[in-house]
């Protein structure tokens, strides 16, 4: 997975980028037995008209969504990571 963070709104190119990341994972990284890599782009703001066009022909499975400026709280956090990591508890000091 690839993940961008940028800190104002979204451009079109970042697609293209993206597809660029994609692309290089699963030619190096990636092994046969695994799905196509995916792409996460987080962007301050978007306006879905424009993301719409910009990966209108892109094949590379891909996301584009807001980002808020505050975190949910730790432990919600915490336990969401968990979920989606399939780590084991993490301690608090």
């Amino acid at each position: 997975m690839a993940f961008e963070l940028k800190i104002g709104k979204f451009k079109p190119e970042y697609v293209s980028k993206m597809d660029f990341y994609l692309e290089a994972l699963d030619r190096q990284v990636k092994k046969e037995h695994e799905n196509p890599s995916v792409g996460l782009i987080l962007c301050a703001t978007k306006n879905d008209e424009v993301v719409e066009y910009a990966m209108s022909r892109s094949m590379s499975p891909m996301l584009v969504s807001e980002y808020k400026l505050q975190l949910p709280d730790k432990k919600v956090l915490r336990e969401k990571l968990q979920e989606l990591v399939n780590i084991p508890e993490i301690e608090i000091e």
